[in-house]
Order: C-alpha cells, then structure tokens, then sequence
C-alpha cells in the first residue's frame, strides 16, 4: 500500500456520539453526569447510578427534610421522613424537560439511549414510596428498587408504553416515571412484607 491508500485506511475521521452535538450541559444533565456516555445498556447504568446517588441523599433527607412522621416499632417511637424522594423525582422531572428536549433537537433524534435522566427520575420515584430510614437501615432495598424498576423500564407494561407517545421530552420523562410509580408499589410491598 502506498502513503495515501495507508492513510485513507487508518486515519479515517472519527464520527461523534450524538450527544456531543448538543451543548455541554445538556449533555451532562441528560447523561446524569456521564452515565449515559457508556458502551452499552446506558439505562442500566443510569438508574444504577440514580441508585447509588440515592443513599447519600437518603442520609441528607433522614438529617434536614421537614417532613417527618412518627412511626411505633418494638423499640419505641421513631422519626420517619417521608416524601424527599418524591419531591426529587417531581424535580428532575420538570427541570429536565428542557434540556432533553434540547438534546433531542440539537442530535435529531427521539428517544436515545444516552439520554438517561429519565431513568434518575424513576428511581427516585419508585423510592418516594419508602422512607429514607428504611433505605438507610436496608441498603439492598436500593438493588431490589434498582431491579425493579429495570423490568418496567424494558417491558413496559401496564400502559407504561402509551406514555412514550407523548409529545417529545414530556414521553421520554413521563413513561419512567410511570414506571417509577409501579415499582414503588412493589418497592412499598417489599417493605411491608418483610417488615422493614
């Protein structure tokens, strides 16, 4: 092979990943940091992340969130706080919604993989269900969330498809979140049966 014949083989231009043809911080926020950029299976790694981001603010809701509700065990009474992880996953998924929108515009596309703040959104939803001292006192509640919400997340069903046909960002945010809601009932169910 001559110069020119080596060169066109080897030296061929990289084609970007789609989301590098939106700007950096939609792409950070659709990617929930990064997690999105992986090779393969990026939902997974998103709520994986989304699952392991949730102890720490599990920690933080349990010391400074107001909302706390007394709850009667053998040992005595305890202070539950309830309701943070809704308020996050109601946040992520409004704040959202414009920079998903963006990056779906700016990369012309609906609905790619990388995108995965959808799936923080379902986690968080599915944990509102619980309290953050379960969470804290049974850290593996945060697979079997993780899990769960995976098998919606993929199968989708129970109506959870038909979210999906909303219009742009709001039916790539919406159908997680129906998602986050059933396996929060089933997350809640857990709880309840094992008497956590």
């Amino acid at each position: 092979m001559n110069r020119e014949e080596l060169h066109a083989k080897y030296h061929k231009p990289k084609v970007p990943h789609q989301w590098r043809c939106t700007d950096k911080i939609s792409a950070l926020i659709c990617t929930f940091f990064g997690t999105g950029m992986l090779p393969k299976m990026p939902g997974s790694y998103g709520s994986l992340a989304a699952a392991l981001v949730a102890y720490p603010l599990a920690i933080f809701s349990s010391e400074f969130w107001p909302l706390r509700y007394e709850s009667w065990t053998e040992e005595g009474v305890t202070l539950d706080s309830y309701g943070f992880f809704l308020f996050a996953a109601l946040v992520v998924f409004f704040a959202a919604i414009p920079f998903v929108k963006k990056a779906m515009r700016d990369t012309e596309t609906e609905d790619p993989g990388w995108i995965v703040i959808d799936e923080v959104c379902g986690v968080f939803m599915a944990l509102a269900f619980i309290s953050a001292e379960s969470i804290l006192s049974n850290p593996w509640l945060l697979l079997v969330a993780f899990g769960v919400f995976r098998f919606f997340d993929i199968l989708k069903p129970l109506g959870i498809h038909k979210f999906e046909s909303f219009p742009g960002a709001w039916g790539v945010m919406a159908d997680d979140l129906l998602g986050g809601v059933y396996s929060g009932i089933v997350l809640f169910g857990v709880v309840r049966v094992f008497g956590l």
